[in-house]
C-alpha cells in the first residue's frame, strides 16, 4: 500500500530510507493497535499547514472508535494543535480529551528529524478494572511506540520471510525480561506451549530452556530459534515436538542503550503445515502421474512403430504410423507437465519442438522449412493436448496436401487479443506456399475430422481456410483462453 502521495513527496524532509521505514512501519503497525487496543492514525503536515491522514489502522483485539475510513482527509480541529505540538516539539503528547477517549501523539524521529506523527485513540467510556493481561498488552504497546518514537523500530534488519502463519497478538503472546525469562503468558500463548508438551507453569522460566526441553529432535530446530526464544534478535522461527508445530517471532524491547526485555508472539501452525505438506505431496503425485502417463504413452508409440513396420499394406502402414504421430504429441505434452508445479504449459517451447517434429515426420522425401512468429503464452493442459494434436494434423495436412511433393515452406502464428467485452482469443494460423485450395476442404479424412472435433468440442473455438497470397492456404483457429489460462 503507498503511503506517501506524490503530493507529499514533493514537500516532505525526507532523507535516505525514510520514506521505506514508514512503509515498513505501517506494514508491521497492527502489531501496536492490537496491544493497545487502539486505533493507530499516520499524520503528515500539508501544504495549508494542517495535517493529512497517511494511514489508519483498526485492533483487532477491541472495537473501533472510527468506523469511517479518513485516510487522505486533514486533522479535525480539536486534533490539530495536539499534533502540531508533537510535531513541534518533537515530544510524545497525551491527553484524555473528553474523558471518554485516551489521545497520545507520538513524533516519529529518524536522523534527528520528525517524519511523521502517530496519534493512537482508545476508548476508555465504561471503563472497568483492567485485567492483568489488557495491563500487560497497553505497556507492551507503549513499549514498542517509544521504539517508533525513537525511530528504532521497525527494523530493516529484521527479515520479514514470506511463508505463512506469522503470529499475531491474539494467537499468543509472551512478555520477557531482560535475561529471557517470562514475566507474562497470555492464555493462548500458555496453551500453545502445552500443545508442545509442557505442563508446568511458564511465568519465572527461562522461554529458552523450557522450549528446549519439550524438543524430542534438537537436530531438526532453525539456528535462530534459541535469539528468537530468548528475544534477542527481531526474527521469526520455529519449533516443533510431537507433531505440533509453533510459529514464533521476537520483538526485542529497547533503549538507545539497552535491551531491556521483548516480546514474543506464537502460534499454533500445526493444521496449516501439515496442509501445506500436503499440497507439496500432491503436486509430486500430479508429476509423477504425467511422467508415467509419458512413459506410457511412449511405450504405445513403439508398439504402433514396431506394428507397423510388420504391416504388408501400405495404407495400414501409413495409417499405424498417424496414430503413432499422435500419441507422440500428446506424450509430449504430459512430458512437460511432469517438469513443473503448474498445471500449465509454456505452449511456445513445447510448440517449437512439436511443429519441426511434426513438419519432419511428414516430409520425409522433400525439404520443408518452418516459421514461427507470435507467442501463446501459457496455457492449461486442457487446451494444451488437444491444440497440440490440432496443430500437428494441420501441419501434416499443410505438408502432404498443401505441398504435395515440393519443397516449401509452412508457418505457424499465434495472438491472443482481447475483444471490447473483455474476453481475450488466442488466434493460431498455419499456413503453406503449395497450390492452394478451391474452398473449403470435407470432412473425409481422419484428420479433419479430428481436427473439427477438437476445434468446436473441447477448445470451444472456430476454424476456417481461406487462400493465402500469392500461393498456398491459410488455416485460422480463434479459441477463448482468459477463462481456463489460470
Amino acid at each position: 500500500m503507498a503511503i506517501i502521495t506524490d503530493v507529499v513527496r514533493d514537500y516532505a524532509d525526507f532523507g535516505p530510507g525514510d520514506e521505506d521505514w514508514l512503509h515498513l512501519l505501517v506494514g508491521d503497525w497492527q502489531l501496536i493497535a492490537d496491544l493497545a487496543f487502539a486505533d493507530l492514525v499516520l499524520w503528515h503536515p500539508a501544504p495549508d499547514h494542517s495535517y493529512i491522514a497517511l494511514a489508519h489502522v483498526r485492533p483487532s483485539t477491541s472495537h473501533t472508535v472510527f468506523h469511517t475510513d479518513f485516510v487522505g482527509e486533514r486533522v479535525r480541529k480539536d486534533l490539530k494543535s495536539f499534533v502540531d505540538d508533537a510535531w513541534r516539539t518533537g515530544t510524545v503528547q497525551e491527553t484524555s480529551g473528553d474523558g471518554s477517549m485516551h489521545i497520545e501523539a507520538v513524533p516519529l524521529l529518524r536522523g534527528g528529524r520528525v517524519l511523521a506523527v502517530l496519534t493512537s485513540h482508545t476508548d476508555v467510556g465504561g471503563s472497568r478494572l483492567p485485567s492483568r493481561l489488557e495491563i500487560t498488552y497497553r505497556q507492551c504497546a507503549r513499549d514498542v511506540l517509544r521504539m517508533c518514537h525513537l525511530g528504532i523500530w521497525p527494523d530493516f534488519t529484521s527479515p520479514t520471510g514470506s511463508r505463512r502463519g506469522a503470529p499475531r497478538v491474539g494467537d499468543g503472546m509472551i512478555r520477557l525480561d531482560a535475561t529471557g525469562a517470562v514475566e507474562y503468558a497470555s492464555p493462548n500463548g500458555v496453551s500453545a506451549f502445552r500443545r508442545l508438551g509442557g505442563s508446568e507453569s511458564l511465568e519465572g522460566r527461562s522461554l529458552s530452556e523450557f522450549a528446549t526441553m519439550l524438543m524430542k529432535d534438537r537436530r531438526m530446530s532453525d539456528e535462530a530459534l534459541p535469539l528468537v526464544l530468548a528475544g534477542k534478535m527481531p526474527w521469526r522461527s520455529e519449533i516443533s515436538s510431537d507433531g505440533v508445530t509453533l510459529s514464533l517471532r521476537a520483538i526485542p524491547l529497547r533503549d538507545r542503550e539497552k535491551r531491556y526485555g521483548a516480546i514474543v508472539l506464537c502460534r499454533d501452525v500445526t493444521e496449516l503445515r501439515r496442509r501445506e505438506m500436503e499440497l507439496v505431496t500432491k503436486d509430486a503425485t500430479i508429476r509423477e502421474i504425467h511422467h508415467r502417463v509419458k512413459n506410457n504413452l511412449q511405450t504405445v508409440a513403439a508398439l504402433l512403430r514396431m506394428q507397423a513396420r510388420r504391416m504388408k499394406s501400405e495404407e495400414g502402414k501409413q495409417g499405424l504410423d498417424q496414430a503413432m504421430r499422435r500419441v507422440a504429441t500428446i506424450a509430449l505434452v504430459h512430458e512437460t507437465l511432469s517438469q513443473g508445479l503448474a498445471q500449465s504449459v509454456d505452449f511456445d517451447d513445447l510448440i517449437d519442438r512439436q511443429f519441426r517434429l511434426a513438419a519432419e515426420v511428414a516430409s520425409p522425401g522433400q525439404v520443408v522449412r518452418t516459421e514461427r512468429t507470435g507467442s501463446f503464452g501459457a496455457l492449461p493442459s486442457e487446451i494444451a493436448t488437444p491444440l497440440s494434436l490440432v496443430i500437428n494434423e494441420l501441419v501434416a495436412n499443410a505438408v502432404e496436401h498443401g505441398l504435395g511433393e515440393r519443397d516449401g515452406t509452412i508457418t505457424l502464428e499465434a495472438e491472443r487479443t482481447v475483444e471490447p467485452t473483455g474476453r481475450q482469443v488466442l488466434t493460431v494460423s498455419i499456413a503453406d506456399d503449395g497450390v492452394g485450395i478451391a474452398g473449403e476442404p470435407g470432412d473425409s479424412g481422419l484428420g479433419l475430422q479430428i481436427v473439427r472435433t477438437l476445434v468446436t468440442s473441447e477448445l470451444s473455438g472456430s476454424i476456417r481456410w481461406e487462400p493465402r497470397a500469392p500461393s498456398g492456404t491459410k488455416v485460422v483457429i480463434a479459441l477463448p483462453v482468459e477463462q481456463r489460462s489460470h
